[in-house]
């Protein structure tokens, strides 16, 4: 795995933000100038990352990912929550979808190769699927939706392109893409899904966003793309 230990910007040395979450630890707290990002881990045997997203200005909010825990990931709401993003269809990442849905009344969106899978599997209906480059809005911020097929067919990760003066990218990616990787690809066709995996995050996330760009997984620490374009050959090369 590539080391984060330098990737800071002047958000992480005001705030003090890490990225660093433990299972049953604190949340971390990241404050931009119009978006907060509270990340919480779930779960002790999977460590699921979950985000919620407040928008300073309206107070709505996103969930990305109801993992596990509605006991844990209920509390940091304040009342705003309008919209959970499902970043795929994989179990771990929506155990607590159910039950978050039913205290807050949340809409529940998803990528749409992966919506009725995940409708299947948690009963909760998908109020809309999302196509690259569709726009979740939270409060008075916007999320780009980038579809990043191979994980799963319906992969999603949401682009938070900050406005502010010192602003840049910040990416929510789901399991497509972590320190030191892309995610694993499954089954028969693993090869080839890995090749569509690798070419969607090489032209949709690297050769398009800057270095600066921060971005968040689904499980694990967070890096920048700096820190990991220069293994992108190293990845392609080994085939995972």
């Amino acid at each position: 795995m590539v080391s984060t230990s330098d990737s800071t910007d002047s958000s992480t040395a005001s705030t003090g933000y890490t990225g660093e979450v433990t299972v049953g630890g604190a949340p971390d707290v990241r404050e931009l100038e119009r978006l907060v990002v509270t990340k919480v881990a779930v779960d002790p045997q999977m460590s699921n990352n979950c985000y919620l997203l407040t928008c300073r200005q309206t107070g709505d909010q996103v969930l990305v990912d109801a993992a596990a825990e509605p006991e844990v990931l209920l509390p940091l709401v304040a009342g705003g929550l309008s919209t959970i993003v499902t970043t795929h269809q994989h179990w771990d990442h929506h155990r607590a979808l159910a039950d978050v849905v039913a205290a807050t009344g949340s809409e529940v969106v998803a990528g749409a190769p992966d919506a009725a899978a995940i409708t299947e599997q948690t009963g909760v209906p998908v109020a809309r699927r999302l196509e690259h480059g569709d726009v979740v809005k939270v409060g008075a911020c916007s999320l780009e939706v980038i579809a990043i097929a191979g994980h799963t067919p319906g992969s999603v990760a949401l682009l938070y392109d900050d406005p502010a003066s010192d602003g840049h990218a910040h990416l929510f990616t789901g399991d497509s893409l972590f320190p030191g990787g892309v995610g694993g690809t499954f089954g028969d066709d693993k090869a080839a899904l890995f090749e569509q995996l690798i070419t969607d995050v090489e032209t949709r996330i690297f050769d398009r966003l800057p270095d600066d760009t921060w971005f968040y997984p689904g499980h694990g620490a967070d890096s920048t793309l700096g820190a990991e374009r220069p293994h992108l050959g190293e990845w392609r090369e080994r085939g995972y």
